[in-house]
């Protein structure tokens, strides 16, 4: 998750707010006229918003060969894809991706970054989106506003590798390949639904709050919040490599909560969390038609392995593949998901066997 950045090793934070050598990129919004919703509800304008880098290339029947799409987790946005410990191993010239060649589109989900979400003035009047409405309207962007009728690729991210799911199923001819990092292919219940649920009523049971028309931020609830939050992505071995003493310790926690609180706001987060309340690809995962590689890491709280779920859930993608990347001092728990160093040669093994020959 982007605001929990602060938990990966001090080494690739440092990277990661460095500037990669990159071709310019370019920011584009556009506008779905009267969106409805999973719920019924509808909203006038639904704006989302984009990062591109590269043009897309189509081949001599129009079709679309080298766009790749990337997918941000929760109350992430696309920048979270443009440091150099993301894009500086992938993006540059002669990397796996390199965006000299291909058509790098980074979405702002709904209810992130600047896209349309709650904070821009209708609060918790705002439609109660789900993964499945953040997937069709991205979709819709992409073939009937950008053009774009295929993807070479897609990879995503803890929500975005959730939502890759979503997409290999609902439009399983749409793609060559799929990456999907730090996800299960299940409903969210246990102790992933709990942590949600638990972030959730911290910040609605802060009387700050008001119901969503706060005139200051909800500080005990969002505190709450993030502590629900720091257990399930934080990375213990990085935390006590980091932080060795007491002193230590209580000051970077402190820093991240201040900085969680002076980031988010309070709506967003919520909408953003309840988001997965009916995601649930498991009964349709034979529908899969195109490679799919999911990757976790045995570090990983909210997808911890001895759940045994991937297993099974594996077995029933045609040509599933799932990958548990071992403990190792480079792995960072659930961050693990935006380390390319860590699980590069699995993309570049699955962009190899995937795609036109």
């Amino acid at each position: 998750m982007r605001k929990l950045l602060l938990l990966l090793p001090a080494l690739l934070l440092a990277a990661a707010h460095l500037s990669a050598q990159l071709p310019d990129s370019t920011e584009v919004d556009y506008q779905l006229p009267n969106f409805t919703f999973q719920s019924g509800e509808t909203l006038p304008v639904l704006r989302l918003h984009y990062t591109t880098f590269g043009k897309p290339i189509k081949d001599n029947t129009g079709k679309v060969i080298n766009a790749v799409y990337i997918m941000h987790g929760t109350t992430g946005n696309s920048h979270n894809f443009t440091n150099s410990l993301f894009a500086g191993h992938l993006f540059q010239k002669g990397q796996l991706l390199d965006a000299t060649k291909y058509y790098i589109i980074l979405p702002d989900g709904i209810g992130h970054g600047r896209s349309s979400k709650p904070s821009d003035g209708l609060h918790m009047k705002f439609p109660q989106y789900t993964y499945e409405d953040m997937v069709r309207a991205d979709y819709t962007v992409l073939t009937q506003k950008m053009g774009i009728n295929h993807l070479r690729l897609i990879i995503g991210t803890s929500m975005g590798a959730m939502h890759c799911w979503l997409w290999a199923e609902t439009y399983p001819d749409f793609m060559d390949a799929c990456m999907a990092n730090a996800s299960l292919p299940i409903a969210i219940a246990g102790r992933n639904r709990m942590s949600r649920y638990a972030a959730i009523q911290c910040v609605e049971s802060d009387p700050a709050w008001k119901g969503g028309e706060y005139t200051t931020p909800p500080v005990v609830g969002l505190r709450g919040a993030y502590t629900s939050l720091f257990w399930m992505t934080s990375s213990p071995y990085n935390l006590q490599k980091r932080s060795p003493t007491r002193e230590q310790a209580e000051k970077a926690y402190d820093i991240a909560v201040e900085n969680f609180i002076r980031s988010q706001d309070a709506n967003d987060m919520i909408y953003a969390f309840d988001a997965s309340r009916y995601y649930n690809p498991e009964p349709k995962l034979s529908t899969i038609k195109c490679p799919f590689f999911a990757v976790n890491s045995a570090d990983d709280e909210v997808n911890p392995p001895e759940l045994g779920v991937m297993e099974t859930a594996i077995k029933k993608v045609p040509k599933g593949r799932y990958i548990l990347i071992p403990w190792s001092e480079r792995t960072s728990g659930h961050g693990t998901h935006t380390n390319p160093t860590v699980w590069g040669d699995y993309l570049k093994e699955l962009m190899n066997s995937s795609g036109p020959k």
